[in-house]
């Protein structure tokens, strides 16, 4: 695992004592890259009051206007959530995500999403991602708490990173799948929406349901840079057409 290349999103962070106590928690694994899209309360004193000695980590957050802004340049994004999703990937627990997050993030940037304390990710903030976490609870009170939940994928990357004889030795090279960065699958995805209501297309279907299901299919095939060029070059080609 590169710790640089892991990023720890935090969406709308609604209590600043959560943003410090995430921060302890990653920098007792080794993590440092922390990004906050849109807290309630940053600067705060809180933040800075729980977290401890990683007032460094916590110095050197990233603070994004937006979700787009805090994933320029990453390839590979996992989001949290505490229920099943419809449209979201299929679920899979933190062991498995930080075995497939620590091994691509040798190669390039990568993410994990948290959302708000209080609703978590939404369906919109979950289209970002490339796969859905789920970490198992007592059924009769499944509620973790922001940092808390932090820790646990970050002690799952801890221990992903030196796992000899894991399953990490038979996922794929990520250096031999050149994916996309999220920017240009965004513009990938604003193109393809555009050509949908130029031609029609999306004239009587829910503009929002279609590139719900849109982007949990590109995100799950994981298109290379190349492949997103070809199709935007199908998609330029076909808007020539309509004028």
């Amino acid at each position: 695992m590169n710790p640089d290349n892991v990023r720890i999103v935090l969406l709308g962070t609604t209590h600043p004592g959560n943003i410090g106590s995430a921060a302890r928690a990653m920098k007792t694994m080794g993590l440092t890259q922390l990004h906050l899209v849109a807290p309630l309360h940053y600067p705060d004193p809180r933040a800075q009051a729980t977290a401890g000695h990683a007032v460094d980590v916590l110095s050197s957050a990233l603070v994004h206007d937006n979700l787009h802004a805090a994933l320029r340049g990453t390839r590979l994004v996992f989001g949290l959530t505490a229920r099943a999703r419809r449209l979201a990937a299929a679920a899979q627990d933190a062991r498995a995500c930080a075995l497939h997050l620590a091994k691509a993030s040798t190669v390039h940037p990568v993410a994990l999403l948290f959302g708000r304390e209080d609703s978590g990710l939404t369906n919109a903030q979950l289209s970002h991602c490339h796969g859905v976490v789920h970490i198992p609870a007592n059924p009769a009170y499944p509620v973790l708490n922001l940092a808390a939940a932090v820790q646990i994928v970050c002690y799952e990357l801890f221990l992903a990173d030196g796992c000899p004889g894991s399953v990490r030795d038979e996922l794929p090279d990520a250096a031999d799948s050149p994916v996309a960065p999220m920017e240009e699958l965004e513009g990938f995805y604003c193109h393809l929406q555009r050509i949908m209501q130029a031609s029609g297309y999306s004239r009587h279907r829910p503009d929002t349901l279609l590139m719900q299901r849109l982007r949990r299919l590109f995100n799950r095939a994981r298109p290379e840079r190349a492949e997103i060029n070809l199709l935007r070059g199908i998609l330029t080609a076909i808007e020539r057409r309509l004028g």
